[in-house]
C-alpha cells in the first residue's frame, strides 16, 4: 500500500489519481490510500508527502495533523518517501519564503527565492538534465520534460544529494535523494508519462 499523507492541504486527489494509473498500467496490486492514520502509514510500503501553497501553511497543516514525528519515523524506518513539490521543500532545514521558517531537516540545505530578474513563479515545461543514475529515474531520459510551478527553489548543502538539475535563469535541484528519501520539485501528476513512470519506479522501490 502506497500512503499519502492527508494534511488537509489543497486538492490532492490529483496526485492520488496519478498514482492509481501508475498502478494500472505497472500492474501492479498494490492500493493507494489518503490518510493521516499513523498505523497506516507506518505499515505503508512508501509514503509520498505532497505539497501545494506556500511552505509555512504546509509545514504548519503536518504538525497541526501530527504528522511530523511519523515523517521522521517513516524515515528512520527505512520506508521509501518521496516529497513532491513543497513536500520536497519539506524535506530541508530552512526556507525563505515569506520569513524563516523551519522544515523536516532530513535534508542539510535551504528553499530560496527565485531572483527578482525571473519570471515567478515558473509555470510550465522543463528539462531534467540527470546528474546520476537511480532508480526513481528508470526510463527517463536526460532533457525530459516535468511540468513546474512554483515560485522558490532548493539549495541542497551536498551537491550529492541532487539527482537532477532544470536550468531557470540558472541551475537548481530539481530532484533530490538521501537514502530512503527523494523529492521532485516538479508535479508527476501533470508531468504526463514522464511523471507517471517516476510514480511507476517508486512504486518499483516500495514493492522492495
Amino acid at each position: 500500500m502506497i500512503a499519502i499523507l492527508d494534511y488537509k492541504i489543497g486538492n490532492v486527489r490529483s496526485v492520488e489519481k496519478a498514482v492509481e494509473r501508475a498502478i494500472r498500467e505497472a500492474k501492479m496490486t498494490q492500493s493507494v490510500t489518503l490518510t493521516a492514520d499513523q498505523d497506516q502509514i507506518l505499515s505503508a510500503d512508501g509514503v509520498i508527502l505532497p505539497g501545494v501553497g506556500a511552505f509555512g501553511a504546509c509545514i504548519t497543516n503536518l504538525s497541526t495533523a501530527g504528522l511530523t514525528p511519523i515523517v521522521q519515523r517513516v524515515v528512520a524506518d527505512d520506508i521509501p518517501l518521496l516529497g513532491i513539490c513543497v513536500g520536497m521543500q519539506m524535506l530541508f532545514e530552512v526556507s525563505e519564503e515569506m520569513g524563516q521558517w523551519r522544515g523536516l531537516g532530513l535534508l542539510p540545505g535551504r528553499v530560496r527565492k527565485f531572483p527578482d530578474s525571473l519570471r515567478i513563479p515558473q509555470i510550465g515545461w522543463n528539462q531534467l538534465h540527470i546528474q546520476r543514475p537511480d532508480p526513481l529515474l528508470a526510463g527517463v531520459k536526460d532533457g525530459a520534460y516535468a511540468y513546474f510551478v512554483h515560485s522558490y527553489y532548493c539549495d541542497p548543502t551536498n551537491p550529492d544529494d541532487v539527482l537532477t538539475l532544470t536550468d531557470y535563469g540558472f541551475r537548481y535541484a530539481s530532484m533530490v535523494r538521501r537514502g530512503n528519501i527523494w523529492g521532485a520539485q516538479f508535479h508527476p501528476e501533470k508531468s504526463q508519462q514522464v511523471g507517471i513512470q517516476i510514480l511507476k519506479n517508486f512504486l518499483n522501490v516500495a514493492s522492495g
